[in-house]
């Protein structure tokens, strides 16, 4: 610790002999400021935070007590350490300095080689205080600096991830763009109703939106000649299309694995890959899960990425208007989808239709 800077020990006592004696005592040591009373005392701290205060007890109008609240009480004097100068030898008085805030008791008359001794002893127990909060704090900042090292490569590594299942289908990033929007807008909703309140914090909102562009990555796994077919599947084909739920999930577990298994955004898109075509009537695949037993993660993005498809151009099919994907979507209220997500696209669906717009794949698209 470098303690080239010369402490300064601020001392307030209402006798002038007693001040004396000290800033004889100290000042060979310490740089010294001396005040005559309690409010003096305080304004020579405010004018420079001292590194100690030797602090009277008895003086008139402020006693030391009092003196000693006050600078405990503000923010910047509460770390100084505040050492009594008493003749009181009573436990009482004692606790209640400590109670007070002081850390130490000097008893009068003043022993110079005792008064020497405990003032170096806080110094020095201070600096060390202030060493460690400085070398906490640079521990601090150099966790954080790293923990966002991490997330960036974890972002990056799952755009790489994105980027790939993007260049195989014939989706484009503004079906990415939209959904994820879609999905955040469905969330923050239900969030605000009772049935989701609790689950839907603003952390995992944020992290289910971060997913959703992950719903289909397992897609990388279709073989072209059915993935990029322009007519209608083959019940053969459908089945193996299928498989990219599945799939998706375990290339996401991979990745959890080797990022770590705490990525709550891998959680959610590990759900989300794999439930995604589920159905609240139990008819989805690829686990045939009914109601609640699929992630609300996962319900949300059913919705979101139907409405997407309704409203995009494929090979096999024309764009749906909104309205019409509008109808569309409330006739499998129940069936499809779950009923208070779709309860909120209704509510949403103007704001759905602003974000068609805005994300639009081009002028073939009826917007």
């Amino acid at each position: 610790m470098n303690q080239a800077r010369q402490q300064m020990v601020l001392v307030i006592d209402d006798t002038p002999a007693n001040l004396s004696l000290l800033n004889q005592l100290l000042r060979p040591h310490y740089h010294v400021r001396l005040a005559s009373s309690g409010a003096r005392g305080l304004e020579l701290a405010a004018m420079q935070p001292p590194d100690l205060v030797l602090l009277d007890i008895m003086m008139p109008e402020m006693d030391g007590y009092e003196v000693c609240r006050r600078l405990k009480a503000s923010p910047l004097f509460a770390g100084i350490p505040v050492i009594f100068l008493t003749a009181k030898v009573d436990a009482a008085d004692e606790e209640l300095g400590f109670d007070v805030g002081a850390v130490d008791f000097i008893h009068k008359p003043i022993v110079p080689s005792i008064v020497l001794a405990r003032v170096r002893t806080h110094l020095q127990i201070k600096a060390w205080q202030t060493f460690l909060e400085d070398q906490s704090a640079w521990l601090q900042g150099e966790v954080e600096r790293r923990v966002n090292e991490v997330l960036y490569l974890q972002e990056a590594a799952i755009r790489v991830m994105v980027s790939l299942a993007e260049f195989r289908d014939e989706c484009t990033g503004n079906h990415i763009r939209r959904t994820q929007t879609y999905v955040r807008l469905l969330a923050q909703h239900l969030s605000h109703q009772e049935r989701d309140r609790e689950f839907l914090s603003a952390e995992h909102i944020d992290q289910i939106a971060k997913a959703s562009p992950l719903h289909d990555i397992g897609k990388i796994a279709i073989p072209d000649h059915i993935l990029l077919k322009a007519g209608k599947h083959t019940p053969e084909e459908f089945e193996i299309m299928k498989t990219h739920a599945a799939k998706g999930e375990s290339m996401l577990i991979r990745t959890r694995r080797e990022l770590g298994e705490d990525n709550l955004m891998l959680h959610f898109a590990c759900q989300i890959a794999r439930s995604h075509h589920e159905r609240w009537d139990g008819t989805g695949y690829p686990d045939g899960l009914q109601g609640e037993a699929i992630p609300l993660a996962a319900r949300l993005m059913a919705v979101a990425d139907v409405y997407d498809a309704l409203r995009s151009v494929r090979p096999y099919k024309k764009a749906f208007s909104h309205e019409e994907s509008v109808a569309l979507l409330l006739e499998q209220r129940g069936l499809h989808f779950d009923p208070a997500a779709i309860d909120a696209f209704v509510v949403l669906q103007e704001e759905f239709l602003l974000i068609a717009r805005q994300f639009a794949d081009s002028a073939a698209n009826e917007f």
